[in-house]
């Protein structure tokens, strides 16, 4: 049957409203299909022929025939994100990149933490799916249409936090390192291998096993929907989450600026009149949505979804770890396990820098009874609860039990993986 000329006009509008922006450079070389019928009414050609001769001439690859395995871990700043990234850019074959949507937002929407517009979302995450798209498929070129300045034959030296992904830190994408320098730090990282030529990372990220990739700019797993059925993703998720009172204790510290007027209360026992309390509260909308997503087990996540507590990974860095990769179906390699008896036993000093992951790690998930007064702690509570009691969070009715009972704020809790 053919299409109706109404069907042909939604299809036609459909096609127009995709085009948010001009940067969204559709490149087809990596995800080309061969057409097929629509399954409702519409079928695409009478001549067949014609269909079978193109995908003869152009053999895609619909499936996931290389059988690489793609992580994401969906998060928020300042919940351990970057530890648990650790926990993947230290295995020997996976190659990691540590937020690339980054670039995304900020040549999109350069103020869109601050921004509360729905179509502001929608762009981004629209955008944010291309480019995890192609990036698991290793094309790293597709970065290009982001970073700023404009790179030259598709060399940077503007790609974010590079130095945060160990495989664009190693032979052969840093190529004048020596056998002295396989362990670098991030910062000497950038110095010692000089601008990154994206041919020779696209070429490393074919040549390991699996991708990993760590974002805190996709607020909701329902958002992934469409990267987690394509046929042509093994995607699994990872789900990070940690209780909000950290997170706003951690982002208060960190981001002194932004949190300014949560510091000012904190010091002086006085709420500001014009707090941002939707700084906290997005945080919490964007948890239970989520998490409620997954604990429902929706069919289309079945066997791609982990809830993990950050508290639950702090406290049994090794035995959480060993779980997460099971349930990836990847070996645990030597490195992982090295790396971890290395950053989970630091003392103060070790933790200075505001993205660093060498700590005591039992001891900074709790750290947050310290710094808040009771009085944000309570009012987090509340404005929270919900989510508090989703994830098995436990209320301190004061705050005498707040500093003296810490192993029992959070509820042992098995947040088996949908399988």
């Amino acid at each position: 049957m053919q299409c109706s000329w109404k069907a042909v006009l939604l299809l036609a509008l459909a096609s127009i409203a995709i085009q948010y922006t001009a940067i969204r450079t559709f490149t087809a070389k990596s995800f080309h299909s061969c057409p097929i019928p629509n399954p409702v009414n519409c079928s695409l050609s009478q001549d067949t022929d014609v269909a079978d001769r193109l995908c003869d001439e152009n053999p895609t690859f619909p499936y996931n025939l290389s059988r690489k395995t793609h992580v994401l871990i969906l998060a928020t700043t300042r919940s351990g994100s970057s530890f648990v990234g650790q926990l993947f850019n230290q295995h020997f074959d996976v190659f990691y990149l540590f937020e690339p949507l980054y670039h995304v937002q900020y040549t999109l929407i350069p103020k869109l933490t601050q921004s509360k517009s729905t179509t502001d979302r929608r762009v981004m995450l629209g955008a944010s799916r291309d480019l995890l798209r192609s990036l698991y498929d290793c094309d790293l070129y597709f970065l290009e249409n982001y970073i700023k300045p404009q790179p030259v034959n598709h060399t940077t030296d503007r790609l974010f936090r590079r130095g945060a992904s160990k495989a664009l830190c190693s032979p052969p994408v840093c190529e004048s390192l020596g056998a002295v320098d396989l362990h670098l730090e991030e910062g000497d990282c950038v110095k010692k291998c000089g601008i990154l030529n994206l041919t020779l990372a696209t070429e490393s990220c074919r040549e390991h096993g699996h991708v990993a990739i760590k974002t805190v700019r996709v607020p909701e797993v329902s958002d992934l929907r469409a990267l987690v059925e394509d046929p042509r993703l093994n995607l699994k998720v990872i789900q990070l989450v940690r209780d909000p009172r950290g997170i706003l204790a951690s982002r208060s510290e960190t981001f002194r600026d932004t949190y300014r007027l949560w510091r000012i209360w904190d010091g002086t026992g006085r709420k500001p009149y014009n707090l941002d309390v939707t700084q906290l509260t997005t945080v919490c909308e964007d948890f239970w949505n989520s998490v409620s997503t997954g604990l429902n087990r929706p069919p289309w996540l079945k066997g791609k979804y982990m809830l993990v507590r950050y508290e639950d990974l702090a406290r049994n860095p090794m035995k959480k770890t060993e779980e997460i990769y099971d349930f990836l179906g990847i070996p645990m390699d030597s490195n992982v396990e090295r790396w971890i008896q290395n950053n989970t036993r630091g003392d103060r000093s070790s933790s200075k820098h505001k993205y660093g992951t060498v700590r005591n790690s039992a001891a900074t998930a709790e750290k947050w009874r310290f710094r808040l007064s009771y009085e944000i702690v309570a009012f987090t509570q509340h404005a929270c609860q919900q989510v508090l009691a989703q994830l098995g969070y436990k209320t301190a009715g004061s705050e005498e039990e707040l500093k003296n009972l810490s192993i029992s704020l959070v509820e042992e809790r098995d947040f088996l993986p949908f399988s």
